[in-house]
């Protein structure tokens, strides 16, 4: 639907609008004269049209006005669709009146403009129709997730993001002072989660987080949108059939709704249709074997970072999973494996050609000896965690969940370079603003 009284832009364009009169109004995305007609490209939210207009047929005046509209300058316009092969979609509309409606000052976003100062100017930046695919292409990602979840009747539910103790033990939490106390911005809904899923069984979030480390690399971000999913009655191998079907599934309907947008940021949508599962395993020993044969300075309880989970995926075409880590590189919520106390059921699922990590999920610890002591472990107040400590002291069960970064699988689905390039107002170490 457009604003009552006008149509829109995508209406020149549909099989029975040649002839006909349409009334638009938009942004100006470029124009110019010559000769007495001024060509425009009109924009709105369902695409452009090229708008061609005659002083002869507006008036001196209103041509004159026209002629002065800057890029990203507001306009109505009244004209007739028409053939034309040399226009952008081999269509046109041949204006018979043209309002200003806001000519705007000069447009300060062009090209060869410094990375910093796009940011700085991300409020105009984001007009950009590499950002518009990019954020289209994002709403039918978090759409097709929730798809998913319900048809696997998985319940939304909506925990906090303030907290009075930090989730993974404080390191890289954000701290606030919450009326004298201290309190801190969500780094994850899990604890949350684990106490909604004993009376829904399966159930999901989808809120922001927020990491305060001092990343500057390509894939992290100090603000995040986080989806994560606690099931109930769930082991290791069951959790990791639930995250590949959830990704081939999003990932296909991403394909099939929205093929124009993927093709033109450089991910042809046929690639994306190919994912099938089960994508491979790969045990945590076995790519230290792996690693360690090419080189890198890596030994039993090394945390893998970007470089280590680059060369493991390079040559990947599908998502792979690395399990089994160490349990001191990991969160004290996890279990130990059976038959191996070394090691933790807990699995990241790493994004292929060097993208990095998009999923980290494990199996709940549901011991409170074990869970006490490795809350000791990393350092944190064991009485902060009496809360979580009672789940487990009232009907505790088996089960699982993960967390996955909208930003991160975002940037894999599309080939961005950066992740700041998958979010409106990226949040880094060095930016908070606009």
């Amino acid at each position: 639907m457009s604003a009552p009284g006008f149509d829109a832009v995508g209406r020149a364009f549909a099989p029975d609008a040649l002839g006909k009169e349409v009334r638009l109004h938009g942004w100006v995305l470029r124009s110019r004269s010559s000769g007495g007609i001024l060509f425009v490209v009109l924009r709105d939210r369902t695409g452009s049209v090229q708008v061609t207009a005659r002083r002869d047929a507006l008036g001196a005046e209103p041509f004159s006005a026209a002629e002065k509209v800057q890029a990203e300058g507001a306009i109505e316009v009244t004209g007739t669709v028409a053939e034309d092969r040399r226009a952008p979609g081999g269509r046109e509309v041949r204006a018979s009146r043209l309002v200003v409606v806001d000519a705007g000052q000069p447009f300060p976003i062009f090209s060869d403009q410094t990375e910093e100062f796009l940011l700085d100017k991300r409020h105009l930046a984001i007009r950009s129709q590499e950002h518009v695919a990019t954020f289209r292409v994002k709403a039918e990602l978090l759409r097709a997730l929730r798809e998913f979840l319900d048809g696997e009747e998985v319940l939304e539910t909506t925990p906090p993001i303030l907290s009075g103790n930090a989730a993974e033990g404080g390191a890289e939490a954000f701290r606030i002072d919450y009326f004298g106390r201290p309190g801190y911005l969500s780094q994850t809904a899990q604890l949350y989660l684990e106490a909604l899923l004993f009376p829904h069984e399966r159930v999901y979030a989808l809120t922001p987080s927020f990491r305060a480390e001092k990343s500057r690399t390509p894939r992290h971000l100090t603000e995040y949108l986080h989806l994560e999913v606690e099931l109930a009655w769930c082991d290791l191998a069951r959790l990791l059939d639930f995250e590949e079907r959830m990704v081939c599934s999003v990932a296909h309907v991403l394909a099939e709704r929205r093929p124009k947008e993927l093709s033109e940021l450089g991910r042809p949508p046929e690639e994306l249709l190919a994912l099938r599962p089960p994508f491979p395993r790969l045990r945590y020993d076995e790519a230290i074997e792996r690693l360690e044969a090419q080189g890198f300075p890596v030994r039993w309880g090394s945390d893998l970072g970007t470089a280590e989970e680059k060369a493991l995926t390079l040559e990947e075409k599908s998502p792979i999973f690395l399990t089994h880590f160490p349990k001191e590189i990991k969160a004290f919520y996890m279990l130990r494996s059976p038959g191996d106390a070394r090691t933790v059921e807990a699995a990241d699922l790493l994004a292929p050609e060097g993208y990095g990590e998009l999923i980290g999920g494990s199996c709940r610890e549901t011991d409170v000896g074990l869970l006490t002591e490795r809350i000791r472990e990393v350092g944190a107040n064991v009485e902060e965690y009496d809360w979580y400590l009672d789940l487990r002291r009232h009907g505790s069960i088996p089960h699982a969940g993960f967390g996955l970064g909208i930003e991160r699988i975002l940037r894999w689905l599309l080939r961005r370079e950066h992740i700041r390039e998958t979010t409106p107002f990226p949040r880094t170490p060095a930016r908070h603003t606009p």
